[in-house]
């Protein structure tokens, strides 16, 4: 259905405000589920519960409250579980040891990712000289992600911006930083999988880099 410029802005002011109630969810969720045990974030998505439909004012020739997804190109099944997907991928990305190897390191996200950014975050986590650092300087790693926003979407693919969290432990000390990545999932037979991850500020242009 087409839209007006009103409606298209109010449509965008409340698929924010949706994705930020989602947002509070799974952050509530992933403090409840870890909060027992330090031990590194699982990559199998929370369970998906169910929340009322967003809606938005109706207008003078709606006659009722008109449910936001009829609009998208997705349920809100789908954005459910895309931001899910999302969120598992972020506390794997930056998750790893100096004793782990590559092929164990992108096994972790085996579901999570497709394969060809699985072969791609593999490759970069195998290069010499990254790798030469991790064993001499003993780091572990251990990372988490939150949804701050909807970059874009599409018919079968969404775009999160994501604040990615990375506490890095060395032989001589600890470090703690925090990034903003594109994430950009997209849906197939097997469900959401995240294709590929860039620099918030580059864009999505290719295969993610570890």
């Amino acid at each position: 259905m087409d839209l007006s410029t009103g409606q298209q802005r109010l449509l965008f002011v409340v698929v924010v405000l949706a994705l930020a109630g989602l947002g509070v969810w799974l952050i509530g969720s992933r403090h409840g589920t870890t909060a027992a045990s330090p031990a590194k974030p699982s990559a199998s998505a929370p369970p998906v519960t169910s929340a009322p439909a967003a809606t938005v004012p109706a207008t003078a020739n709606s006659g009722g409250a008109v449910n936001i997804y009829q609009w998208l190109p997705f349920t809100q099944q789908d954005l459910t579980k895309a931001a899910q997907t999302t969120v598992a991928f972020a506390a794997d990305y930056e998750n790893w040891t100096y004793t782990e190897p590559p092929k164990a390191y992108a096994a972790k996200m085996s579901g999570l990712v497709t394969g060809e950014l699985s072969a791609s975050l593999e490759n970069a986590y195998a290069l010499p000289g990254v790798t030469a650092q991790r064993s001499s300087q003993k780091q572990i790693s251990t990372s988490s992600g939150t949804i701050t926003s909807l970059q874009s979407f599409g018919s079968g693919s969404i775009t999160f911006v994501v604040d990615i969290s990375q506490q890095l432990a060395t032989s001589s000390g600890s470090t703690h930083t925090s990034q903003p990545y594109a994430v950009t999932l997209v849906s197939g037979a097997s469900g959401w999988q995240v294709n590929d991850i860039e620099p918030a500020g580059a864009g999505n242009a290719g295969a993610g880099n570890q």
